[in-house]
């Protein structure tokens, strides 16, 4: 088996990029950035993942005051420390990590221990499409990305926070599966919340080669001697895990009340195709890309055309539930500031929402199916339907898990 390279180190050939998206902005703003950081203390929740990791490295390298990371994953946050220590040593700084579940009596009892930071930035979410199948996942989905975010936001009220962040998506943006809706719902509680606590929030694209995406799985592809499979119809923008740890951490830090950060298409970002980087993956590899017939024969040739210096790819139809065909930032309807940063859109959140009373009606419902102990998805949509009466859900009957 060939040595399988970094692919940090060639993601930006591979989505098809020259240059990194933020990096003029970040010089525009990097005295001001380094100078907030080293004055200021932090909590990252869902530090482990890959977003999460971006953004507390990107805090750690500026030197704060104090930069705890909650997450659940254990052996994550290990590896975290390992790597921050060899990529940047030290700080003066109090930084610590902790395995704690966000929605235990174990993390409010660590929050009220402590509780004294500047900014919290909750980067925890459930984000696949796939996991809207069972009722029970998805009950689970709603937990995490929404009840945790409105659990820790009241608790950074209460500790007297000076800015909250959560991290949203595009697929919040005219949700068409529960896992968009889901974030879009979470935006409608941060709304609500703000009259309380300032708050931003962003919405990006794809994160090339985060944990568990499409991409990711390449990776993994390759390492057990398998298939390489990818949508043949589907194409969608991608940020590095770095330039997601960047955006985040300048709505965080420079975004106003309400601000939706969101990174601005032009020459730099442009659709990719899943199939394109699948083939360009397999090449950066030293193999020749072999396109195969169906699953048989690309389960087959697996075991064998490493020996020719070849790899199978198969490239497939989308038909699963919850597909976006397109993606988008923002709505016609939303107002935009596309002048403050180069690469940078925002959109503005300034007026008044009256949502206590549907927000509390959606808290109620499901609470109602929880006591139960028992719920279909039919329930669970029909309560999201309620708060986006738009949302368009589109149920195949096919998901990801039926796919290779």
């Amino acid at each position: 088996m060939k040595h399988t390279q970094t692919i940090q180190s060639n993601i930006l050939s591979l989505i098809d990029r020259k240059n990194e998206l933020f990096e003029y902005d970040l010089t525009s703003f990097g005295n001001e950035l380094n100078s907030i950081i080293s004055t200021s203390r932090f909590l990252i929740l869902g530090g482990a993942g890959t977003i999460g990791q971006a953004v507390t490295k990107a805090i750690f390298k500026r030197n704060p005051l104090k930069l705890h990371v909650v997450d659940l994953s254990e052996n994550n946050l290990v590896e975290l420390v390992r790597d921050i220590r060899s990529s940047f040593g030290y700080i003066d700084g109090d930084f610590k990590t902790f395995a704690l579940d966000i929605g235990s009596v174990a993390y409010d009892a660590f929050v009220a221990s402590d509780g004294k930071y500047d900014y919290v930035l909750n980067l925890s979410a459930l984000k696949h499409v796939r996991s809207e199948e069972d009722p029970f996942t998805l009950m689970r989905m709603i937990d995490v990305n929404v009840f945790n975010v409105e659990k820790t936001i009241q608790q950074s009220i209460e500790n007297g926070i000076k800015k909250y962040f959560c991290v949203s998506t595009d697929k919040a943006t005219d949700p068409v599966n529960m896992m968009g809706a889901s974030k879009r719902i979470m935006e409608l509680f941060l709304r609500q919340k703000s009259k309380a606590i300032n708050i931003s929030t962003a919405r990006f694209a794809n994160v090339a080669f985060s944990d568990g995406s499409l991409l990711h799985s390449f990776e993994q592809r390759v390492k057990k001697q398998q298939p390489i499979v990818a949508p043949s119809d589907i194409r969608r923008y991608f940020i590095t895990p770095k330039e997601s740890g960047e955006l985040c951490l300048l709505s965080c830090l420079f975004g106003k009340n309400n601000d939706i950060f969101f990174p601005k298409f032009n020459e730099n970002l442009q659709l990719t195709s899943f199939v394109d980087i699948a083939k360009k993956y397999i090449e950066s590899l030293g193999y020749e890309p072999h396109l195969c017939k169906d699953e048989n024969e690309a389960r087959l040739l697996a075991k064998t055309l490493a020996q020719k210096q070849k790899w199978p790819y198969l490239p497939t139809k989308s038909d699963t539930a919850g597909e976006k065909k397109a993606e988008a930032f923002f709505t016609e309807n939303e107002k935009l500031d596309m002048e403050r940063f180069k690469a940078i859109g925002i959109i503005k959140n300034d007026g008044e929402v009256y949502l206590k009373e549907q927000l509390d009606n959606f808290s109620d419902s499901i609470n109602h199916l929880r006591a139960k102990k028992t719920w279909t998805k039919e329930e669970i949509v029909a309560i999201f339907h309620k708060i986006l009466p738009n949302f368009s859900h589109k149920e195949t009957g096919k998901y990801l898990d039926h796919k290779m």
